[in-house]
């Protein structure tokens, strides 16, 4: 029987629909779009994506935490009446991310197989608009992804923050590899290529069936490469319906970028059309290389006017904003002084969120892009100063987690120090803790904070590319996003090493109540001290009061000891924060109260890891039997020490040996 074709004509794009009544050998259904006219092609749009008057398909802006899908809106049929064999398939598309601070980049987007081209419950941010947490990894999601990420997700186990994966029902990647290309002139030789830098990428995912293989290629150019950079073996039956959507997904999280896709075409039973991108929608590439050229040449003609033109203004203008060489290493954005000035409304007092040590916290909102911001202004007579300041911006500007707050960039005009941050909705932990809080925490909102601070302690000390120390893990340094997730901040203190290397010698810092016991003695700063502050943590979330609590009663002033006397006396559920009105989950408040302990003896030896942390609270082992013995058998608990404050120290004050088993009460 002859086939039949259909054609239908769009503004810039050409729609190719083909059946056969032998589907299994010759059915061919094809998409092709070369731009996507003038909003009036056939695409299904929601949430942030739009099409563009000059062709474009934008899947997000610049907004946070916003979701864009676009699909084509008639289902392919991806199997055949009477089989459960897959059909290959093959598409080919061209697309730019954009990211709103090039440095710090944002999350991605992904080509995506789905049963719906609305997917209503999905996240944004490093779900990219495909899933929520209660659907990952769940087999019935019947979801197929090719992710093209420039976040590094350590939740999910990305392998970079500029790379392709395949993702099938899950976030995480079935496989995964660094963006880059193979050139066509047969080179075996990999190019790497780079995600997030504005410029147009041509992507091409094929799927044999027969083979079970698919294969996902990378190109700047129009030429589909001979060789794949990610080549996957897997029968996609299952996962694929007898008729599915096919489209794109997209986010943003705290930071913002613009994804893009140009144009595309796609093919059942057959190889999908390459897209030329001369004849693509433009991004303006023209006007960025021409802008260069013209700067370069008018630098030419008037570099000594200008030089001396710089040099008198430099001199005159006294609050002027100043370059040093170590801001070149730094990387995060720098923003002007005057955005900041203007989204904080001049600095005023309504806009103070707090202050300290290192100075005041204003809110802010960023005139451009309308984002709220956290603006630290370091005080002029701070002592801390310009050393803490650099280490802030070093560390956590290229530190990126779910459970840290993003730092967004900075700014310095000459004595003026300031650090932008997300803006977290609710504030520090202790607020929620101390004195009289306004809102109560319920207990999994506690177990939850517990855990998201843990998650981000594993990324500082073992994760990143080098070992960070925060130094000051405390309730103050936790902040709440909109969703009452903790996320570890205040990196003023923060200490790096690499890897496997001792740190060196410091000055005791921190505060007192989480300070490690063998810091006053060696003045090292190690991953077992940060694990010793964040047992104190997880004693005041539990307890719901400060390790040390100057109006306590006498033998309730040290947090750790007073856990550690109603622990030995089989009481320990009494020292759980009363305002609960005891709703809490007692197995997981033992837990916590049990590992509070483990992470305060005095031994740092003794101590787990906060790898070994995390697997206790997310339920994979039970915590190790252990023994805690009074000093005098042999020095490992800190409740053996009392406080002293004048001396800001712990020593020694019970001569009985006490022991403490740690293994039962699961």
């Amino acid at each position: 029987m002859a086939k039949t074709k259909t054609f239908v004509l769009l503004p810039l794009s050409v729609l190719i629909l083909a059946l056969a009544t032998n589907p299994v050998k010759s059915e061919q259904q094809e998409l092709f779009f070369n731009g996507f006219g003038d909003g009036s092609a056939n695409i299904t749009l929601n949430g942030g994506a739009v099409i563009e008057h000059k062709g474009l398909l934008r899947l997000t802006n610049e907004t946070r935490r916003v979701i864009g899908h676009a699909f084509y809106p008639t289902p392919i049929q991806f199997k055949p009446k009477n089989s459960s064999e897959a059909f290959s398939f093959s598409t080919a598309f061209a697309f730019a991310i954009v990211p709103q601070y090039p440095k710090l980049g944002g999350h991605g987007f992904a080509f995506t197989i789905s049963r719906s081209t609305s997917l209503a419950d999905a996240y944004p941010s490093q779900y990219l608009g495909l899933l929520n947490p209660s659907d990952v990894g769940n087999f019935s999601n019947h979801l197929f992804a090719v992710e093209f990420d420039t976040v590094q997700d350590f939740e999910f186990g990305d392998i970079n923050d500029n790379h392709v994966g395949i993702n099938l029902n899950n976030m995480v990647s079935n496989k995964s590899v660094e963006a880059a290309f193979y050139p066509n002139n047969g080179s075996t030789n990999k190019q790497s290529l780079n995600l997030k830098s504005g410029e147009v990428t041509q992507a091409w995912v094929d799927y044999d069936s027969s083979k079970h293989q698919l294969e996902v290629r990378l190109s700047p150019t129009s030429s589909k490469p001979t060789s794949p950079i990610l080549s996957y073996k897997v029968d996609l039956s299952p996962i694929l319906q007898d008729s599915m959507y096919v489209g794109f997904s997209s986010s943003t999280g705290l930071l913002a970028s613009s994804h893009y896709i140009l144009g595309w075409s796609f093919k059942i039973n057959g190889e999908a059309k390459s897209l030329s991108l001369k004849n693509l929608p433009s991004l303006n590439s023209s006007s960025k290389t021409q802008k260069p050229l013209i700067l370069g040449l008018t630098l030419s003609l008037s570099a000594l006017v200008l030089t001396l033109a710089a040099l008198y203004l430099f001199r005159k203008m006294r609050n002027s904003e100043v370059i040093e060489a170590w801001e070149m290493d730094i990387g995060p954005h720098r923003f002007p002084y005057k955005e900041l000035d203007k989204a904080t409304k001049g600095f005023k007092d309504k806009n103070l969120l707090g202050f300290g040590g290192f100075g005041r916290v204003y809110k802010g909102v960023l005139p451009k892009s309308h984002i709220e911001v956290a603006v630290k202004r370091v005080s002029h007579e701070s002592t801390q100063g310009m050393q803490e300041f650099v280490s802030e911006i070093s560390t956590i500007g290229r530190l990126r987690h779910r459970n840290l707050v993003q730092l967004l960039g900075w700014c310095r005009k000459q004595n003026e120090l300031l650090l932008v941050y997300d803006f977290m909705r609710n504030g520090s932990l202790d607020k929620y803790l101390f004195d009289e809080p306004r809102v109560i925490l319920t207990w999994e909102q506690r177990f939850r904070i517990i855990k998201g601070v843990a998650w981000g302690l594993v990324y500082l000390h073992e994760e990143w590319e080098q070992t960070v120390i925060h130094r000051d893990v405390k309730a103050g340094n936790v902040l709440l996003d909109g969703e009452m997730n903790g996320r570890l901040g205040d990196f003023g203190l923060a200490k790096l090493y690499e890897h496997g290397s001792n740190p060196s010698t410091t000055r005791v810092v921190g505060t007192l109540g989480y300070l490690a016991p063998e810091l006053t003695r060696t003045g090292k700063p190690t991953a077992s001290s940060d694990v010793f502050a964040f047992g104190a943590l997880m004693l005041e979330v539990a307890c719901g009061r400060r390790p040390i609590e100057a109006k306590a009663l006498p033998e309730e002033l040290v947090l750790v000891e007073w856990v550690w006397e109603r622990w030995r006396v089989g009481a320990a559920l009494a020292v759980v924060d009363s305002r609960l009105g005891g709703v809490f989950d007692e197995v997981e408040a033992l837990l916590v109260l049990r590992l509070g302990l483990l992470c305060s003896v005095e031994a740092p030896e003794k101590r787990p890891s906060m790898r070994q942390v995390v697997r206790y609270l997310e339920g994979e082992v039970a915590p190790p039997p252990v023994v805690v013995e009074g000093k005098r058998g042999g020095g490992e608990l800190a409740h053996s020490y009392s406080f002293c404050d004048r001396a800001n120290t712990w020593s020694s004050a019970g001569d009985d040996v006490s022991s403490l088993s740690l293994s039962g009460g699961r």
